[in-house]
């Protein structure tokens, strides 16, 4: 089908030919496009918007087809949530639990474990009504409950959020896992020691707990003294070795005590010299080995995590290190502990079991459970993830029956036995246990039926649309000569997809000002038969219903005569273009028109038409709410082009504000009276001004009033330049740092009053003669003083001018002064060190004073999303690496940044700050006691009085960035560490290797806030970094840690 643009060109094509009085019905359906040929299914891609006989991509194609039920529902298999055949059963992951879930995994396999559990007395479990849901209290309930359920459920994994609950642990942190063990271990055994049966007091010590001592010699007397300590898991460290031999023999080495280290000797009754051994006595069946990944980096103040390949065998011979060396001591690895990723403080935590009936090895990942092929452990995919851009150190090769990781922080070893007892191996579920499994697995079931009861609902639902929709879209199709409707298409897309609920049929967004169908929304309908819209009206109802007799002749008609004036519109602009190059004769009536009217009278005309058109739009109608294409192009152009005003309305342009001619003849042309006849056919109301017509009589009065005011200006400006020529010059000032010898009293005037008074003696015809001075604004309140003489040689200098006396006196008698305000040095003479004091009239008002100076601080120390700069310098100089530039410029600025000299002194870290002081302070040499700070930035008012500095002198007060500086958004209430993290992500350097300073001070408080520290906004920090880190995961640590580590506290690990 043709394009949209196509059809509606067509659709209008007639309007050349035939006049709007001439129009007829024929016409009328052409223009709604009743006889367009409807698409057939293949030829569109997708549904022709400008046909409405076009039915074809509304969605039809989901139900014409053959169509697979699983497209009637978005609901799951329920049984894909059932456990599996001779598989195990997962753990939910609720966040960041999944050090807990490897755990859980690894303690349930121990069968002896859960077998004593199984054997704790739980009374409320045997005695709970199974019409209720169970709800554990104890530790030792709740893991039972849970080992019951992953021994005998029928889930695919299993929630362990009331086990997690109950130990009060946060979901949402990942804790240390090595941590987790200790606790939670530590936790169960206090729990058990509770138990009225003996068997299970010291059911952890049995299986987890071994005996070694320290052993110390002294090298004096060899005096021998041994401490025997229980340990329930060895803590290896990892480091500089390669397998877990190695490891081992480190921990059990022997340790010189030298020194300031020395030990006392009991014999010796004195500090000796001696040696320190670890040996071991005994092993439990359980053997735990942690390898200590996370270490703490004495460097980085945090973990960090050793990602170091370490080997260790499937079947490990202990014997050589125990101390009775003829004890067969075998262990065979029983589980992994995995953590995948570079940093200590993320990652995901993996296990792999080996299952001890069938020795198969499986990866527990939370939910999902994979089994190992071959009865072997495969470690591969786990070192795969681990890899990082900075880490690609080759995995070496292991032998057989060894594996190598770099991953792995727990291994896990069961005692070799020589005959595997069968009653040791079968553990089964007490009943009182069971009883709440089948609980647990008839929810799951019934939960599992009424899922597929609804997936049912939802087939059986479909397959009676697709029925509805198969023998309705057959009768959708209008037959020539038969009745029709139209109704929306967006209804009938919504109707054909069965995710969207279906409304009322709603035309009401269709009708044109006359209440039928307007013709620009034919292509948002669609033309059905008579006898489908029957049907779609009696099962969802709306309306209002459109037929062929909603097709709207008035509207017709309008379109018709403004597309003929548009196509005549051509047509007269050229000849009028034409008419307008000829000069007028003489004695041929002439008529006054705007040159830019002229410029744009097709444009204006066509707009005009443009509006007519709308009128005819009905309010809801889409296209009224909505401008046409030209008006927003036109608008978007206005908006980007502020400066340029906007023509209205015909020969607007010459008319002045009192309906008048207006008195700028430049603005404006004579053209004859055959060119303003056609001009008038498209302007009827545009203002007629004939050539003999004279200029607004108003306007000219107040031009000729208008010159005589600016000839007195001029003079007005001239006597007070000659009079106050120092003070325009800015030559010979008094300033208070220098006091003059020849006067004691000087005055005082804002600074403000002195910059307009120079601008109008600059530009008199411009700008507007000053009438006063306006002291007030210096007084508080009470009438007193603002300012000290000390602040006057400090920052508030900004706010004020200093005078002679005899420039006082010009100012009294050219200007109206308000209030007199001097300043006097009283000389005292019967001190011979020359004491002076100085006084101002009126006297400072010190409440005032406190007042305004307490405002400026809190206003310096509670600012939010303001700018600071951080320069980094290398060997204390500035960076020469060239910093990307973090705010757009002028090309000026660019180059003045560009051709910036630099000054002696950039060899201090500090000099950034006093240079720019110097800076600025240059910039306003010459100003009257003026000079801008490199301090804290001033206050509103004085930001005022900056701004209004002296025009000849382009000043920016935009800080200037330099090489090797960047600009960060900040906030007084936060810290000093959140400002560190933020310098980390800009120049990657990390918080532990930034030395801060600002005006020379050190920013070493890592908690105070910003505003505390005397960071202001536009202050500008020196950043010198200690030698930068090559260990990536290191940074990334260090992002983890702006919040306080706090580990398990709070938590019920630390409760007992």
């Amino acid at each position: 089908m043709a394009p949209r643009i196509q059809l509606e060109k067509a659709a209008w094509r007639w309007v050349d030919s035939v006049r709007p009085e001439d129009i007829t019905q024929e016409h009328i359906d052409l223009a709604y496009r009743i006889a367009v040929s409807a698409c057939k299914r293949g030829t569109c891609r997708r549904n022709c918007k400008g046909n409405p006989n076009c039915l074809v991509g509304i969605g039809e194609h989901l139900w014409l087809g053959e169509i697979d039920e699983n497209t009637f529902h978005n609901i799951d298999d329920p049984n894909s949530e059932r456990r599996d055949k001779n598989t195990f059963v997962g753990l939910t992951n609720l966040g960041a639990t999944c050090y807990v879930n490897t755990f859980l995994q690894v303690w349930f396999h121990n069968l002896e474990l859960r077998r004593m559990l199984y054997m704790c007395q739980n009374s409320r479990a045997e005695g709970h009504n199974i019409e209720s849901d169970y709800e554990p209290r104890t530790i030792c309930e709740h893991l039972q409950y849970l080992f019951a359920l992953l021994q005998n459920s029928n889930r695919r994994y299993i929630d362990p959020s009331g086990l997690v609950k109950a130990l009060g642990l946060d979901t949402g942190q990942q804790q240390d896992a090595q941590e987790f063990s200790k606790l939670f271990l530590s936790l169960l055994e206090d729990t058990l020691s509770k138990q009225k049966d003996p068997s299970l007091q010291n059911v952890i010590q049995q299986q987890f707990c071994g005996q070694f001592s320290y052993v110390t010699v002294c090298n004096q007397c060899s005096r021998s003294s041994a401490l025997p300590s229980r340990f329930y898991e060895l803590e290896l460290n990892i480091q500089g070795h390669k397998n877990l031999t190695e490891c081992i023999t480190e921990f059990l080495k022997e340790e010189k005590l030298d020194g300031d280290n020395r030990y006392y000797c009991e014999s010796c009754q004195s500090k000796q010299s001696a040696t320190r051994r670890i040996k071991l006595h005994s092993l439990p069946p359980t053997l735990n080995l942690q390898l200590m990944r996370f270490v703490f980096d004495r460097q980085s103040g945090h973990k960090k995590k050793l990602n170091t390949f370490i080997s260790f065998p499937e079947v490990l011979d202990m014997s050589p290190f125990l101390e009775a060396k003829d004890e067969k001591c075998t262990y065979e690895l029983s589980a992994v502990l995995i953590h995948r990723g570079v940093s200590a403080y993320s990652g995901h935590y993996i296990a792999h079991v080996r299952d001890a009936r069938t020795n198969d090895w499986y990866k527990f990942n939370d939910e999902e459970i994979e089994k190992m092929e071959g009865k072997k452990l495969q470690l591969g995919t786990e070192e795969d993830l681990a890899e990082t851009v900075k880490s690609q150190t080759r995995k070496p090769k292991s032998s057989k029956g060894y594996h190598c990781s770099r991953n792995a922080y727990m291994l896990v070893y069961k005692l070799q036995m020589e005959e595997a007892d069968q009653t040791q191996i079968n553990v089964e579920v007490p009943a009182f246990l069971q009883r709440l499994v089948d609980q647990d697995n008839k929810k799951f079931e019934e939960w599992c039926s009424e899922m597929a009861d609804m997936r049912k609902q939802s087939v059986d639902k479909g397959k009676a649309k697709h029925v509805e929709v198969k023998e309705l879209y057959e009768l959708l199709p209008a037959q020539d000569g038969e009745p029709y409707e139209f109704v929306p298409v967006e209804w009938l897309k919504e109707w054909l997809d069965d995710s969207t609920a279906i409304k009322a049929i709603d035309n009401s967004s269709f009708l044109c000002s006359h209440g039928k169908l307007h013709p620009d929304r034919v292509g948002d309908a669609k033309r059905i038969s008579h006898t489908a819209a029957e049907i779609l009206y009696g099962r969802y109802g709306g309306g209002p219903r459109i037929d062929r007799s909603f097709l709207c002749g008035d509207c017709v008609t309008q379109r018709c005569h403004v597309l003929r004036l548009k196509n005549q519109l051509n047509e007269d602009y050229r000849e009028v273009t034409n008419l307008a190059k000829a000069q007028l004769k003489s004695g041929d009536p002439g008529f006054w028109v705007g040159k830019a009217s002229l410029r744009q009278w097709r444009q204006l005309a066509l707009e005009q038409l443009e509006e007519e058109e709308e009128e005819t739009k009905h309010t809801n109608c889409k296209t009224n709410g909505e401008k046409t294409s030209s008006t927003s192009s036109k608008d978007s152009v206005k908006e980007n082009d502020g400066d340029t005003d906007e023509m209205k309305s015909f020969n607007e342009d010459i008319l002045c504000c009192h309906g008048g001619l207006s008195i700028q003849e430049t603005e404006r042309r004579l053209v004859s009276a055959e060119v303003w006849s056609k001009l008038k056919v498209y302007f009827p109301k545009a203002p007629e001004f004939t050539q003999q017509q004279d200029s607004c009589q108003q306007c000219m009065r107040l031009e000729r009033e208008g010159k005589e005011n600016e000839a007195l200006n001029r003079m007005m400006a001239s006597e007070q330049k000659s009079s106050l020529l120092n003070l325009f010059q800015e030559k010979n000032r008094p300033t208070l740092q220098k006091w003059p010898q020849d006067t004691d009293i000087l005055y005082i005037v804002p600074l403000f009053f002195v910059d307009e008074w120079r601008k109008f003696i600059r530009r008199p015809a411009k700008s507007n003669p000053v009438s006063s001075v306006g002291n007030s604004i210096l007084l508080c309140p009470h009438g007193g003083f603002m300012f000290t003489y000390d602040s006057m040689l400090q920052g508030d200098a900004q706010h004020i001018a200093l005078l002679w006396p005899a420039e006082w006196e010009v100012v009294c008698r050219l200007f109206l002064v308000d209030q007199t305000i001097s300043i006097c040095r009283i000389c005292d003479p019967t001190q011979d060190n020359g004491n002076v004091q100085y006084h101002t009239q009126p006297e400072l008002c010190r409440e005032c004073r406190e007042g305004f100076i307490f405002q400026q601080q809190r206003d310096l120390r509670e600012y939010a999303q303001a700018t600071v700069y951080v320069r980094k310098v290398i060997d204390n100089k500035r960076m020469i690496k060239e910093a990307p530039p973090e705010f757009s410029m002028s090309g000026s600025e660019a180059e003045d940044e560009k051709e910036e000299p630099k000054v002696e002194g950039e060899k201090d870290p500090d000099f950034n700050q006093s240079q720019d002081g110097a800076k600025r302070q240059k910039l306003s040499e010459g100003c009257s006691a003026v000079a801008l700070p490199s301090g804290p930035p001033p206050t509103a008012t004085a930001t005022a009085t900056v701004s209004m500095a002296k025009s000849s002198i382009r000043r920016s007060m935009r800080h200037r960035k330099l090489r090797g500086e960047k600009a960060l958004i900040v906030s007084a209430n936060q810290t000093l560490k959140e400002l560190k993290i933020q310098i980390m992500h800009a120049f990657s350097v990390a918080p532990f290797d930034q030395n801060l300073s600002i005006d020379g001070r050190c920013l070493t408080d890592d908690s105070a806030t910003l505003g505390s520290l005397g960071v202001f906004p536009e202050s500008i920090i020196c950043l010198k970094a200690d030698e930068p880190i090559a260990d990536y995961a290191a940074m990334d640590d260090a992002y983890q840690v702006c919040l306080p580590e706090e580990g398990f506290k709070g938590t019920g690990l630390l409760g007992h």
